[in-house]
């Protein structure tokens, strides 16, 4: 039996996501858990929904249950009796819903989560998708949901894709004039005693700078649709966070409503049983008077809240500064070195004024390079202290015009804050004034996260705290977990010194550190052999085109800004204060809801030109798009022929992650249409040839893998092998001599290439006579070379019988062994001297041919051959 269900105290986008399930799952018989809210239960005694197969639940043996359908929920303590269903492993589970994973959330065997304003927008998402057509009342119901959840697409939580399944709906025979009749309704007398016992008793609580309205209410008797009288409240006390406590006999009901991202209220109700999303939630806790729970509510608010952003929130620290005996000119190259638009100007320690970049060049222009900068820079400026509210430095900004705001405490620099941090961080609109918009990936983290490492990550972010320091994770972990990916490579960078940082993890997990002091870098190797990356935040400068670059200490803005390309760009940060908040200061998460590769500035590929082999790389690896201004870039450092500028040794290290992709057919073809294969090799090309090579090797590859054979090799060199397969040996010589190869590659790659080729001619030649060759003959052939050439050769073969004469070396001939050897001969009576190699070849050879099989037959050869020793 298949089942559609959904949460207790279903509302309207239960029923139009079961409504809409119902079409995708046509057999299924549609069951409410338990109670649904008041609106729901008058419209069901209006409906037509008998024509539905909706069951009662005492009508259903869950003992039946095959396959259970959840909409609008994937907690099991909302789902009543068929908690137990969904925990059976038997039960085929699938789960559509628009809550992102919490702590306790079920895992189906099918699901489709979005982060949607309702998920009658996923249900409508998909017939779009499939091309499923719903009936006038089918869409009508889902309109319902949708416009309620949505609170008539006016709630924080709307999203675009709302609006679009809106539309959707209508011009499927949706009637808004029924959604307006069941939406909008009278209240009962006893809902407008409720209500104004709520506003009287309504207070406002002050949370780390924000406002949250709690009204609390005792009844004797049952009212229904606390939701709607929560809506009233929060418009007429206009209130951005509201929660709504009501006590009815034993249980007391919550209702809780946000409008700021900062009071996400289905994480702060899921600690009481309930759920929801971020902008809306409910609950219903048994059993605990109503005063202890306010408490406990206002408790966890506290925790949950991040503190009000101020100035020491957003600031770049430390500072890079000019002295006020700077000249014009030493001004001019501090600015370009580091990409900044002003700097400020410092008298020992103390702040005296503020240099813009565009009053530099004019006074370059005018010939002034060697004058002070004390001659043009701005000494009225306005600073601020660290607790500054962000409201008031964006309106010191707008009021000054400048660039930057220097933050100065006890007259000592401190930071800065820059024109574009806030028009990045701040949110529009009074209800999220000064608080940065920052995503939290509390939800997500237990989700793709293992227990263990997330422990180890709050360790880490604890130590951090105890020690006075920010630490951050970075890089393609943060990435990929947005991504909903496992990437679990740990790089956290640290602001403050990185390797005391090391050291001090490595002592709290026992493990032992490698540093790297030029860097200010380390590993943490731990027990169990996971490694940990730490740096110290920092900033980088390029001297020259192509040239590596200069490290100095910066904050962790300047330490991602100097980053490839801006998904790359993403900071969790760890500490506890802030954990799971996400940093993005150049629209990474922008770029990856476009699915876009694009570099933070416009001479990314000049000053780094690796960066184009890696824009291919993640291009692939990812299924994005190089971004059209990005790959213009990348071309003009091509034409410019910055690229060939570049170390071999970074090529070679780019090309080999590369050929690691599981993408490498598509990366190389990219690379090819984008004309950087010739930095590798002049003539290099990949055309239908090559890649008909590739895809042998690939096979071979994943032949020789399935063997299991614990041997180590290297996969990436068999990818040399088939992309150098066409070069001309002398041009073949240069290119690993100027990739700066290792000795033993360069030896593999030019030197075995030659009899390889002879041993595949020669097996060509033996296969195509009636008689096969003799199995030591292929030993012979094949035994000189290393076994990336052998699955070289593999992918090269082009007849079944070549290709088994291969394999058969492989998995057995080169292991076959003589069981006599140089001490049994002299045992025998034989005289040491060359001819125990000649003999010992011989005994090879008749066990590779079968006319050995055993140690006495090989002593019987022996005593055969040397009768009269």
């Amino acid at each position: 039996m298949e089942v559609i269900t959904t949460h207790l105290n279903a509302d309207f986008d239960c029923l139009g996501s079961m409504i809409a399930a119902r079409r995708l799952y046509p057999e299924a018989v549609l069951v409410f858990p338990g109670s649904q809210e008041r609106s729901l239960r008058d419209f069901l005694l209006h409906s037509t929904l008998y024509a539905y197969n909706f069951k009662r639940l005492k009508d259903i043996d869950l003992s039946q249950v095959t396959r259970l359908i959840l909409v609008d929920v994937r907690q099991a303590a909302r789902i009543g009796p068929f908690a137990e269903v969904a925990r059976n492993p038997q039960v085929d589970l699938h789960i559509y819903d628009h809550h992102l994973s919490e702590e306790g959330s079920l895992k189906g065997n099918f699901e489709r989560i979005e982060a949607v304003g309702a998920t009658t927008t996923v249900m409508t998402r998909i017939f779009a998708e499939r091309g499923i057509a719903p009936t006038p009342d089918e869409a009508t119901m889902m309109m319902l949901g949708l416009y309620e959840d949505t609170g008539n697409l006016l709630f924080g939580s709307t999203c675009s894709e709302d609006f679009s399944a809106a539309r959707f709906l209508l011009e499927h025979g949706a009637s808004l004039d029924t959604v307006a009749d069941f939406l909008v309704r009278e209240m009962t007398p006893a809902q407008v005693d409720l209500l104004n016992s709520l506003l009287k008793s309504c207070r406002r609580v002050l949370v780390q700078g924000i406002e949250i309205g709690i009204a609390q209410a005792s009844l004797d008797y049952y009212v229904t649709d606390i939701a709607s009288l929560a809506h009233k409240i929060k418009d007429i006390e206009n209130l951005s966070a509201l929660i709504v406590a009501v006590r009815m006999d034993d249980r007391v009901f919550l209702v809780a409503r946000s409008r700021l991202p900062e009071v996400d209220v289905g994480e702060l109700l899921q600690k009481f049983g309930g759920g929801g999303h971020p902008f809306a939630a409910s609950a219903t806790v048994r059993d605990l008077p109503l005063e202890q729970l306010l408490d406990q509510l206002e408790n966890c608010l506290f925790t949950q809240i991040a503190p009000k952003m101020t100035a020491a929130s957003l600031m770049s620290s430390p500072v890079k500064s000019l002295a006020l005996s700077a000249t014009i000119r030493q001004a001019a190259a501090l600015l370009t070195r580091f990409n900044f638009n002003a700097a400020p100007v410092l008298d020992g320690t103390q702040l005296v004024g503020v240099v813009a970049r565009q009053l530099v060049e004019k006074a370059l222009h005018h010939q002034m390079g060697e004058a002070s900068i004390s001659e043009i820079m701005s000494s009225d400026y306005a600073q601020a202290g660290p607790d500054t509210d962000l409201l008031e430095l964006q309106e010191m900004v707008l009021a000054r015009r400048q660039r930057f705001i220097p933050i100065v405490d006890s007259e000592q620099l401190v930071g800065v804050v820059t024109r574009t941090d806030l028009l990045q961080q701040l949110g529009g609109g009074a209800g999220a004034r000064s608080r940065l918009k920052r995503k939290n990936l509390g939800r997500l983290l237990p989700e793709i996260v293992p227990p263990d490492l997330l422990r180890l990550l709050r360790q880490i972010g604890s130590l951090a705290e105890e020690l006075g320091l920010k630490s951050y994770l970075v890089g393609g972990f943060v990435r990929d977990l947005l991504l909903r990916k496992a990437n679990f490579d740990i790089d956290i960078v640290v602001e403050g010194e990185g390797i005391p940082f090391a050291e001090k993890i490595a002592q709290s997990l026992g493990g032992r550190v490698k540093a790297h002091h030029k860097f200010g870098t380390a590993v943490v190797v731990c027990p169990d052999g996971l490694k940990i990356d730490v740096a110290t935040a920092r900033i980088e400068y390029y001297a020259a085109p192509a040239a590596l670059p200069v490290v100095e200490y910066a904050s962790i803005r300047h330490d991602l800004y100097r980053r490839d390309f801006s998904i790359n760009t993403l900071a969790m940060i760890l500490n506890r204060s802030g954990f799971g908040q996400v940093l993005d200061f150049f629209s990474g998460q922008r770029d990856l809801k476009d699915h876009s590769i694009r570099v933070l500035h416009n001479l990314s590929f000049v000053e780094d030109p690796t960066r184009a082999f890696r824009a291919v790389r993640f291009e692939q690896r990812l299924g994005f798009t190089i971004g059209g201004q990005t790959e213009r870039l990348l071309k003009s450092a091509v034409a410019m022929q910055v690229v060939g500028r570049v170390g071999g040794r970074r090529i070679l290290n780019e090309l080999r992650l590369i050929l690691s992709e599981a993408q490498v057919l598509s990366a190389l073809k990219r690379l090819d249409d984008l004309g950087l294969l010739p930095f590798v090799s002049p003539s290099l090309k990949f055309d239908g040839e090559a890649e008909d090579i590739f895809k042998a090797a690939e096979r071979a590859l994943n032949w020789f893998e399935l063997l299991y054979t614990g041997e180590r090799y290297e996969p990436f060199l068999v990818g040399l092998f088939c992309l150098f397969d066409r070069l001309p040996r002398r041009e073949l010589k240069k290119t690993v001599v100027r990739l700066e190869m290792k000795v033993a590659w360069q030896k593999l790659l030019v030197e075995e290439v030659v009899p390889a080729r002879k041993a595949l001619a020669a097996l060509v030649r033996a296969y195509s006579h009636s008689t096969p060759p003799a199995p030591s003959k292929v030993y012979s052939w094949l035994n000189p070379l290393s076994l990336e050439t052998l699955i070289y050769l593999l992918a090269l073969a082009k007849t079944e019988e070549v290709r088994r004469a291969i394999s058969i070396y492989v998995t057995q001939l080169r292991h076959q062994r003589a069981e006599l050897d140089g001490h049994a001969l002299a045992a025998l009576g034989l005289k040491p001297g060359t001819e125990f190699g000649r003999i010992l070849k011989q005994l090879l050879n008749a066990r590779l041919d079968g006319r050995v099989t055993s140690r006495q037959e090989e002593v019987a050869l022996v005593n055969k051959q040397f009768p009269d020793r």
